[in-house]
């Protein structure tokens, strides 16, 4: 059976392919099938090849799963695919994200591609394939050419059994182990003395607090949903979700802990809370990484989506003496935007999203939540042998007094993008027309500068929405700017602004 191009190409999503992987949730007909992934995997393989010039017979191919329930069939239909292909096929289990890459950089394994299956933070029903290659996740071009190839295969049903075994989860977590013993003076177990809680959200996270924090002797006490269970029974595994972080913030007070993590399904994405029950997310995260790297990285530059806060900019221009460079939404657009940066000679140590995406140049630019909570862990260490505080690096940072997000609906336009290029361009004449300043460079969208905050009008990365971001550092503030932006978009009527009038 040969799946249609059209059908496969729906699947695309940024740098990953994610649908929906089993019914359960009205309206909503499964679009990723076993199936599907078995042929997207033979796509992959003949990307694979392509890419590195080897005969498929000669791939190393990883495939791990998350706990979500529709992982098993969909890594089942994986492996059938590349075993059929004769690929050194190596089935990893339950990984997380960051892991699946590091399959090509473990000598042990030395993998030439990895797969991951997982939709990170999405309702149960959903799942994905994220795809590695030595040199990182793959590109949009990329997933469309992996698609394009994958409309080409029929579903192939190779003997899985042929695949090999083995624990990368065991291995990850020796070389993060390591990371913390060697960054903490080369002890054992430097973590005794110190009790951090581990919220993964049910999630593939829970290694964190037993085979990481629990062997180098942290009490883990008071750690909340460990166990894998991909209804999410507890909460959505995201640490952006309000409820999420609701639920490690009581873990940590409850506890009386020194630290706690939340991590996403995958663990790519982490936040944290400090001791005294301050999250330590969105500008917060990167402000606290920035300080822990400045020391030694001074004057580099911050790479950063374009939401961030105008307080986070001082903080890491006037308090840590670094650069600020806001860039495109989309962990992907800011890892590559960090990467062109060391190429052309500007140091640049970090890339990070207020949505908890946050890479390291030094760590292969790989999004990986479990690594900032090696580097929160290091840095908290430290800060109590020295009779300090975590939250010392960060007692700088201001906060706006008021946020909102605005997500405005295109209705009833094929060609949603264009048009919302078209209201950008629009919206940026009729803001000079009224002499509102208009901040430069602007990466994304329009960014608009009022005497007590700001305004960012941008395309969503995949969906007819302009999301409408407001800040201002007065109360009352947001409405006041939102009222003024309002009056800026009269006139499209394909916009939908009721959402204005929404409290």
């Amino acid at each position: 059976m040969i799946i249609p191009e059209k059908n496969l190409m729906k699947l695309a999503n940024g740098s990953d392919v994610r649908g929906v992987a089993m019914e359960g949730v009205a309206d909503e007909p499964v679009t990723l099938t076993a199936d599907a992934a078995n042929v997207i995997t033979s796509g992959f393989l003949e990307f694979l090849a392509q890419r590195t010039g080897k005969d498929k017979t000669e791939l190393r191919v990883a495939v791990g799963r998350d706990s979500r329930l529709s992982g098993h069939d969909l890594k089942r239909a994986a492996l059938k695919a590349l075993t059929a292909a004769g690929a050194v096929t190596v089935d990893c289990s339950m990984a997380s994200t960051p892991s699946m890459f590091m399959s090509t950089v473990f000598p042990e394994t030395q993998m030439d591609g990895a797969i991951m299956i997982t939709a990170s933070h999405l309702p149960y029903n959903r799942n994905g394939l994220k795809f590695f290659t030595k040199d990182g996740g793959v590109e949009h071009e990329d997933i469309l050419q992996i698609l394009k190839h994958a409309a080409r295969y029929p579903v192939l049903e190779g003997d899985r059994s042929k695949a090999q075994k083995y624990n990368l989860m065991e291995r990850y977590c020796h070389h993060l182990r390591k990371k913390i013993r060697e960054a903490l003076g080369g002890e054992n177990q430097p973590l005794k003395g110190m009790h951090i809680v581990v919220d993964a959200g049910n999630g593939a996270g829970g290694f964190f607090a037993t085979q990481v924090l629990g062997r180098l002797g942290a009490d883990t006490t008071g750690s909340i949903f460990l166990e894998p269970d991909g209804h999410f029974p507890n909460h959505i595994p995201n640490p952006e979700n309000k409820q999420a972080m609701a639920a490690i913030r009581k873990a940590v007070l409850d506890n009386r802990a020194d630290l706690g993590f939340i991590f996403d399904t995958d663990v790519d994405r982490m936040s944290a809370v400090l001791k005294n029950g301050k999250e330590i997310s969105r500008n917060a995260l990167i402000a606290m990484m920035a300080a822990i790297l400045a020391p030694d990285y001074p004057g580099s530059t911050i790479i950063t989506d374009s939401v961030t806060s105008d307080e986070l900019t001082v903080f890491l221009e006037k308090d840590l003496g670094l650069h600020h460079l806001r860039y495109k939404r989309g962990y992907k657009n800011v890892i590559d935007e960090c990467i062109r940066q060391n190429k052309a000679g500007v140091v640049s140590p970090l890339a990070i999203e207020t949505s908890g995406h946050g890479a390291l140049s030094e760590n292969y630019y790989l999004d990986d939540g479990a690594y900032l909570a090696v580097k929160l862990l290091v840095a908290a260490a430290r800060a109590k042998a020295k009779g300090r505080r975590l939250a010392d690096l960060v007692a700088g940072l201001g906060e706006p007094a008021e946020s909102r997000e605005y997500r405005i609906k295109i209705q009833g336009e094929e060609d949603f993008r264009a048009y919302g290029e078209g209201v950008l361009k629009t919206f940026e004449e009729r803001a000079a027309q009224r002499g509102i300043r208009i901040a430069s460079p602007s990466y994304e969208g329009v960014r608009l500068v009022f005497a007590d905050g700001w305004a960012l009008l941008r395309m969503s990365l995949h969906d007819p929405n302009m999301p409408l971001n407001v800040e201002s550092r007065k109360e009352g503030g947001v409405a006041r700017i939102a009222a003024e932006v309002r009056t800026l978009l009269d006139g499209f009527a394909s916009l939908d602004l009721s959402v204005f009038e929404q409290k």
